[in-house]
């Protein structure tokens, strides 16, 4: 039996799950709704507050889909009730943003300035300039959202410019030995 799958996932009282026929499981909670579809092959039931998830062989895709359906819906319930954050910081002499209205304006060393239009469910908040916060309850959508403003001028290992990761650690490279 799948190690992960086979753990219930626990939920508040404040939290409403429903299963439908079609196999979709709707988490809703304070902050927001989540819908999880999934195959077949994996069934849900919800006992008291846990959902547990069962499958129906042992062939091997049914092991792995146990598994990852069962942290499709711990990521739902924990969006719903807390959300996700990512958050990115800028390094580079006059990089900067600034949310406008429902657009972040990024000024990253171009000739011109970036505007990203936020995408709905997402909430975005800048700090000091340099501190990029991106928050919503999808951790898939956080993730997608703050990797592609990272995109927009990845860090390079010399000086390490560019927008990372708050967690991220930049591999430095030293630059050009003087000569003899």
């Amino acid at each position: 039996m799948s190690r992960i799958g086979k753990n219930p996932v626990a939920f508040e009282s404040g939290v409403q799950v429903s299963i439908s026929a079609q196999n979709e499981i709707t988490v809703k909670g304070a902050k927001a709704s989540q819908l999880v579809k999934m195959r077949p092959e994996i069934k849900a039931k919800v006992e008291g507050n846990k959902i547990v998830l069962t499958r129906s062989d042992d062939s091997q895709t049914s092991k792995a889909l146990h598994g990852l359906y069962r942290a499709l819906v711990q990521n739902a319930v924990i969006g719903v009730t807390q959300g996700f954050t990512k958050t990115l910081i800028l390094n580079g002499v006059g990089y900067r943003a600034a949310v406008k209205g429902k657009i972040l304006e990024l000024n990253l060393g171009y000739s011109h300035p970036i505007n990203f239009e936020i995408p709905t469910g997402i909430t975005i908040v800048v700090d000091k300039n340099t501190s990029i916060s991106v928050t919503g309850a999808s951790k898939e959508q956080v993730g997608a959202v703050a990797a592609k403003i990272r995109g927009f001028r990845e860090p390079e290992p010399y000086l390490g410019k560019g927008v990372k990761y708050s967690d991220e650690t930049i591999r430095r490279k030293a630059g050009k030995a003087a000569g003899k």
